[in-house]
């Protein structure tokens, strides 16, 4: 039996995290209050996969969910205390070769006031919010179309 390879992200209300075992079958998760148990068969070989996680902090284990897809196994572990941060999933600092971070849904979120927009929002916002063409300063005499190139000025007669 060894572990399955998972990846994890956090956000307010709660942790995820996706255990990658394709074609699993006997999936089992244990949510308790402070640890995950995670166990199934699965991948080419059929091989028996087990985690057990002790989490950062609690979790309800009522709310918490999974679902298993072909391709994995994604758990969504309800934070007890929401809107506190887990700095990472484990209660001990010690690095699990099969874990790692979900960096495509890693996310700020503490210091984003705005959750419910999308980055894609965010961006647009962010671009409008910095002013366009209307916004440019006045260059003397740019565009002014009736001034005059200075090497076509009409030079006082001296006589």
């Amino acid at each position: 039996m060894q572990p399955a390879t998972a990846k994890w992200y956090d956000r307010r209300e709660a942790v995820f995290i996706e255990f990658c075992i394709e074609d699993s079958k006997d999936v089992q998760v244990k949510f308790d209050k402070t640890k995950l148990d995670f166990s199934c068969v699965g991948g080419t070989d059929n091989m028996k996969h087990h985690n057990e996680v002790e989490l950062f902090e609690s979790i309800d284990p009522n709310e918490s969910k999974h679902k298993r897809t072909d391709r994995s196994v994604f758990c969504c572990l309800k934070k007890a205390e929401s809107g506190k941060s887990w700095p990472r999933l484990t209660k001990e600092k010690t690095k699990l070769n099969w874990l790692s971070v979900d960096f495509n849904n890693w996310k700020d979120w503490e210091d984003d006031s705005d959750e419910e927009l999308s980055s894609f929002d965010r961006f647009s916002e962010m671009m409008n919010n910095m002013g366009g063409e209307d916004d440019l300063p006045d260059v003397d005499g740019a565009d002014d179309e009736e001034s005059v190139d200075s090497d076509d000025e009409k030079m006082p007669d001296l006589e």
